[in-house]
């Protein structure tokens, strides 16, 4: 871990910004050097180096860690409750969650001042704008001889110090704000900005130059994640308090509503639209091909053709999104069309072919009720003469809400469902894959459960009636299955769809 920082600040320095944001719990005089300086801010207790402060943090939290930490020198801990067997001082608190937050921008000497930070959220399409933006504002770097810029995605996180495959949606607040600093010569950051991470407070302390609202559905409906759509709703408009800038989609559910909170937050907004020439970006002549759409699109600056090197109604208004984010940032429209020529999402709208037969399989992630009807609705429109089959499933133990929304999605638009593992954690396949299934047969739907995903592909592929489009949906590049015993590695969908298809063919040849 890098501790490049400017400046290290004292204990007292945290105290006090505490007490200022009202997160105190006891206010009463404590026992403690304020003037040590502390080098560093953590959650891990096995990191801890002398004079750290230690925050007691997570549901899973237990005492062993805090006296590991003390034992290894911490010169205090922030807690919502004291420890009585501890001998460090505590800093007692009322919010967790916001406490750690603040203490990691301050730690971090508050790095999203120093660089344009844009936060994306929305039910579906985060990713796929995130690289959309990145893409776009790459080149406007390279144009004027800079590097690339970060990207903190739920795909990969790459800040210009780190590069690897992403765990959260959106970080923890220390990992968050190292991240941050190491991009802060990067210029941009473009980052999905998750519902629970607005919510608990993960991004407090953030300044996004520009936040994107894309849409809002149902999702993520649980008793481990939003109690109700309104909880959830809520938790995304959130974004909007941070912001300088807002974009906002005109023709997503509750616009007005998105509308009404950007401009209370004295938020500048630029509108977008596929359908709305209101909108202050929107597109025309909008013709969309096998792998690629092609647009004209029109900003308050320039007006250009773009070639998109995807196809689906769904990823013209992510590119829509990105080039209004663009709008606000003053990128050039070169800078607009190039990107989005060249972009390239891993998991979202990878097609591949065979080689004899008119069969195409898209991987994509689509993983909620909402992506899942845009996608299949998009292949029905792109692919009419083709039998549409989707292979998909549904998380364990969280987002109960996507087992009826992904059933009704499949049972309308597709002509073949194959149910089967996406990310089961402490539940059974077989079980996950019947409640789907109970929604698919009362939408009059049919079904075929293969628990093993492998599996499920080659039968999807192999036994498709030809011509027809194979949709590999949920999991998008991810290598990994999370199982009862943890995450453990999988064969992505991309490779079973390719060795598939290489059966097939070789079958053909024969």
């Amino acid at each position: 871990m890098s501790l490049s920082r400017n400046s290290v600040h004292t204990l007292g320095e945290y105290y006090q910004l505490l007490l200022k944001n009202g997160l105190l719990a006891d206010t009463q005089p404590l026992k403690a050097d304020f003037a040590r300086t502390v080098p560093l801010v953590s959650c891990d207790s096995r990191v801890v180096v002398p004079g750290a402060l230690f925050i007691c943090k997570g549901a899973a939290f237990r005492e062993e860690y805090l006296l590991t930490a003390v034992k290894l020198g911490a010169a205090a801990y922030v807690s919502e409750r004291p420890y009585p067997g501890v001998s460090a001082p505590c800093i007692a608190v009322t919010d967790i969650r916001a406490a750690m937050a603040l203490l990691a921008d301050l730690f971090w000497n508050h790095p999203s001042g120093k660089v344009d930070v844009i936060g994306i959220t929305g039910t579906k399409g985060k990713t796929t704008t995130a690289f959309f933006l990145k893409a776009i504002l790459d080149r406007h770097q390279e144009s004027r001889g800079l590097g690339p810029t970060a990207l903190l995605s739920s795909l990969m996180v790459d800040d210009g110090v780190e590069r690897r495959e992403a765990t959260l949606t959106t970080p923890e607040p220390l990992d968050l704000q190292r991240h941050l600093a190491h991009a802060a010569q990067s210029g941009f950051v473009t980052m999905e900005v998750s519902s629970q991470a607005l919510k608990y407070h993960r991004t407090l302390g953030v300044e996004f130059a520009v936040g994107v609202f894309l849409n809002i559905g149902e999702d993520h409906i649980s008793p481990v994640e939003h109690p109700d759509f309104e909880d959830y709703f809520s938790s995304k408009l959130r974004l909007f308090s941070q912001c300088a800038a807002a974009v906002v989609n005109l023709d997503c559910d509750h616009a007005h509503r998105v509308l009404s909170a950007a401009r209370a937050a004295g938020n500048r907004v630029v509108t977008f639209s596929l359908r709305d020439p209101s909108a202050q970006v929107y597109a025309d002549g909008l013709t969309l091909e096998e792998g690629e759409a092609r647009f004209t699109l029109h900003t308050p600056r320039f007006t250009t053709e773009v070639s998109l090197p995807m196809s689906g109604w769904f990823n013209v208004e992510n590119a829509l999104a990105a080039a209004a984010a663009a709008e606000i940032l003053g990128v050039d429209g070169d800078a607009v069309t190039q990107g989005l020529a060249q972009v390239r999402v891993p998991g979202r709208m990878e097609t591949y072919h065979s080689a004899r037969l008119p069969l195409t399989v898209v991987v994509d992630y689509a993983h909620n009720g909402m992506s899942l009807e845009a996608l299949l609705s998009s292949l029905r429109q792109d692919y009419p003469d083709r039998e549409l089959t989707v292979v998909f499933g549904c998380p364990g133990g969280k987002a109960l809400d996507r087992r009826e929304s992904m059933a009704a999605a499949a049972a309308r638009w597709a002509h073949r469902i194959l149910l089967t593992e996406d990310d089961p954690v402490g539940e059974e396949v077989a079980d996950i894959c019947a409640q789907i299934g109970g929604y698919i047969a009362t939408l009059g739907g049919t079904y075929t459960v293969i628990p093993d995903r492998e599996e499920a592909v080659r039968t999807a592929v192999l036994e498709a009636h030809v011509p027809a489009v194979v949709v590999l949906a949920g999991k998008g590049a991810e290598h990994f299955q999370k199982r009862k015993g943890g995450s453990e590695p999988c064969v992505p969908d991309a490779l079973l769809s390719q060795r598939a298809l290489a059966e097939i063919d070789g079958r053909e040849e024969a």
